[in-house]
């Protein structure tokens, strides 16, 4: 399979974005769209044109989808019906190379953020519904040793300072206290997220970087697939 080159992104990327932090408008956003298109929304395209390849090599079960809407690319907005905070567009750029089975970001799926200042890249599945999140736990109840496996392998601490997402302070309902791996059960989120400083996603060998780090956050999600009963 032949990989797709990218050159990195932009540096304007991330100075749209600091500037839409100060201005987050809609009059501000409208006379500043063709800078969005240009500067965030074409270069995330060819990232993920180029993330196409390099992710069918670690799985072919997640779908790298270049589309500027509807594709593995988060809109620029933000849904504000329900929030308090009602800032209309968010001040990152993301995508999410999801599992061909899945419809939304609860789906498993390998992840890529780009604000300023901050850049990070993994796998895992955030907040998914209690069915999925009791077939992953009941998985780790019942094959602990597999679990074990995939949190200690050499590469999860130095790479993501270990196996992250946010949790319960209480066992979840129907797991005991003295249950294997009870830290882990508590999760509600699993991931294994690298974080570099901005200047990398600017260079040549970025999508080189991000692909490598899926294929290290690999058996974390062959785990999650296997408990929820779907390909990897």
């Amino acid at each position: 399979m032949v990989e797709q080159h990218f050159s990195g992104f932009p540096d304007a990327l991330f100075r749209f974005l600091e500037e839409l932090a100060r201005n987050n408008n809609r009059d501000w956003f409208s006379a500043n769209k063709d800078r969005y298109l240009d500067q965030v929304l074409e270069p995330m395209c060819e990232f993920i044109v180029a993330m196409a390849p390099r992710l069918q090599w670690v799985s072919r079960s997640f779908v790298a989808d270049s589309r500027p809407n509807g594709g593995s690319m988060f809109r620029i907005y933000r849904d504000v019906r329900f929030s308090k905070d009602k800032r209309p567009y968010k001040e990152h750029a993301a995508c999410h190379f999801r599992h061909s089975g899945g419809r939304d970001a609860h789906a498993p799926g390998f992840y890529v953020h780009l604000e300023p200042g901050r850049v990070l890249f993994g796998g895992g599945i955030w907040k998914p519904p209690s069915v999925v999140l009791g077939r992953i736990r009941d998985r780790i109840v019942e094959k602990p040793g597999d679990w074990a496996k995939v949190r200690d392998l050499p590469d999860v601490e130095p790479l993501f300072g270990g196996i992250g997402g946010e949790g319960l302070k209480r066992p979840p309902r129907g797991y005991p206290e003295d249950a294997p791996h009870l830290d882990d059960l508590k999760r509600k989120t699993f991931f294994l997220m690298r974080e570099v400083p901005p200047e990398r996603a600017l260079s040549p060998g970025f999508a080189d970087a991000v692909g490598s780090t899926f294929a290290a956050s690999a058996p974390l999600m062959r785990f999650i697939c296997k408990a929820i009963g779907v390909a990897f």
